[in-house]
């Protein structure tokens, strides 16, 4: 039985866990017969500790699967893919044209901003990469301004939010914010197999572009 290994850039139960569980639904039509080993590694996101954009979500999990492909090639080892997994937060001026983005501030003052905690992840083989994200669950102004004006880690505010410790690497804010009805490690697991896609679902992503009429 052929051996594939799934190298995840982060040693933490949930990341690992969440992998693990998507594989479990698509190994089959990824590689038919397989036996998938998920195997952690950590490495640097490349960015800040609690990013705030969807830019940034996205830079920070290519950067990790990209980390892994260097340490892969510098170990010699046979990984098949890499799966970079970053949280953080997409931050969203409702309604606002682009002139009133340009003025932050104001915008805050009349209550445009919305702040959502998302989950993104980035897969590659080593040659071609794509990204997959959660969807996002609004965080409370409170918490929000913890984190974007205060600069509070996400991990440590949410602890002090929530009144209890070592959320990150249990339900995580996902599971604080929805009442466990959505956890961290479910988040990344949505993220994986929507990145994974491309790779398992292929036909569907090599078809032509269609010519309109």
């Amino acid at each position: 039985m052929e051996k594939l290994i799934i190298a995840v850039g982060s040693t933490r139960k949930p990341k690992l866990n969440a992998v693990s569980e998507a594989l479990a639904a698509f190994a089959p039509v990824l590689a038919p017969g397989a036996a998938f080993v998920v195997v952690g590694a950590e490495v640097e996101s490349g960015v800040s500790h609690t990013p705030a954009s969807c830019e940034e979500l996205m830079l920070g999990a290519r950067q990790r699967a990209e980390a892994l492909v260097k340490l892969a090639h510098a170990k010699k080892e046979s990984w098949r893919y890499f799966v970079g997994l970053e949280g953080g937060l997409d931050v969203v001026y409702e309604g606002a044209s682009q002139d009133e983005l340009r003025r932050h501030a104001a915008l805050q003052q009349n209550g445009h901003r919305r702040v959502f905690l998302e989950s993104w992840a980035y897969v590659t083989d080593g040659s071609r990469g794509h990204y997959g994200r959660s969807g996002g669950v609004e965080l409370p102004d409170a918490l929000a301004h913890e984190v974007l004006e205060n600069d509070v880690e996400l991990s440590v505010a949410i602890d002090k939010f929530a009144g209890a410790v070592g959320i990150r690497d249990a339900q995580g804010a996902w599971g604080v914010l929805s009442a466990n009805l959505i956890t961290r490690q479910e988040a990344f697991r949505v993220a994986v197999v929507a990145a994974f896609a491309p790779f398992y679902n292929a036909k569907m992503y090599c078809a032509p572009v269609l010519a309109s009429s």
